[in-house]
């Protein structure tokens, strides 16, 4: 009996602020259609194999965010897009969405100017500006808790804001430790001990850990963003970004369209501004502008004989 061909998956890669995305162009289950969020679900509930295959070793790492093209419900959009990581999937990944525009220009299906995009939590709008850059208008953000209290095992008590920016957030501005790349072994274990102690004393929804602190590239804030897989973000996180926009607009810290730059831990930065959508509920719509580079074109191939073909999980 002859061997099945391997599976074939076209991606391409790219980055924005240093934290990697990879495109997957062809070679996706069929998911029967319906919104981004009714696809989501399907390839949630019966495709978490070929998730772990595009993003996990040895094909991908821990760090690696993938973004799944799907044909969109809302046909004002240009595309709709899943977004996933090492562990499962996310509801919207800023850095990601920077990077699908990139990688959507790469491929001459955009130009220059305004394109709405669908998420699994709502249409976003993303501007590819003649310079390369991104803007993304994000969902519609707001701080749900200001100063919530947590006893961490191994560190003491700790306050942050819990914050929804397209993903859960729990934002600490103040803290102990030095936002240096040299430290990201330490500050990996502290935010996890955070967001384990966050989701056992009243706030299970969080799945980001973000920790603030002063700048050294020139913009406001350096921030550490802990992602729900235990990776560390390399870029200086969309939704965080947003997230932290939303905290500083409740605290009327950050005047409507007045720019915010934010660092990563890497000093690669983001440029955020927001408009008030209720003053009285907090909602504000964010928007975010980076930088991303395509830089490469891949097929992988998934071979069923291999006992590795669906990721090392």
């Amino acid at each position: 009996m002859s061997t099945p061909p391997p599976r074939r998956v076209q991606v391409i890669d790219s980055h924005t602020g240093g934290e990697p995305t990879r495109v997957v162009v062809a070679g996706g289950p069929d998911l029967g259609g319906g919104t981004a969020a009714d696809q989501l679900k399907v390839f949630r509930e019966q495709h978490d194999h070929f998730r772990s295959a595009v993003v996990n070793e040895p094909r991908g790492s821990d760090v690696l965010v993938g973004a799944m093209l799907v044909e969109p419900a809302d046909k004002s959009c240009v595309a709709g897009v899943l977004f996933f990581n090492n562990v499962g999937v996310l509801g919207m990944c800023g850095h990601g969405t920077i990077g699908l525009v990139v990688t959507l220009a790469h491929l001459g299906r955009i130009g220059p100017g305004a394109h709405r995009i669908e998420t699994p939590v709502g249409v976003v709008t993303a501007t590819l500006h003649a310079d390369g850059s991104v803007s993304v208008a994000n969902v519609p953000s707001h701080r749900k808790v200001k100063a919530a209290r947590v006893q961490v095992p191994g560190i003491g008590e700790v306050a942050g804001d819990v914050a929804w920016a397209g993903n859960w957030f729990y934002l600490v501005g103040e803290h102990p430790w030095a936002l240096d790349l040299k430290n990201a072994e330490q500050l990996t274990d502290a935010a996890w001990r955070i967001r384990q102690a966050v989701n056992s004393q009243g706030f299970p929804e969080v799945d980001h850990v973000e920790l603030f602190g002063p700048p050294q590239a020139g913009g406001d804030s350096r921030n550490f963003v802990l992602c729900p897989g235990k990776a560390y973000d390399r870029s200086p996180c969309g939704t965080g970004t947003s997230a932290k926009l939303a905290c500083l607009a409740a605290d009327g810290k950050l005047a409507e369209g007045a720019p915010w730059v934010q660092e990563s831990i890497l000093g690669s930065r983001f440029t955020g501004s927001f408009r008030w959508l209720d003053r009285g509920t907090g909602a504000i719509e964010p928007t975010i502008t980076g930088t991303a580079f395509v830089n490469s074109e891949a097929t992988l191939l998934l071979d069923g004989r291999d006992p590795f073909c669906w990721g090392i999980r």
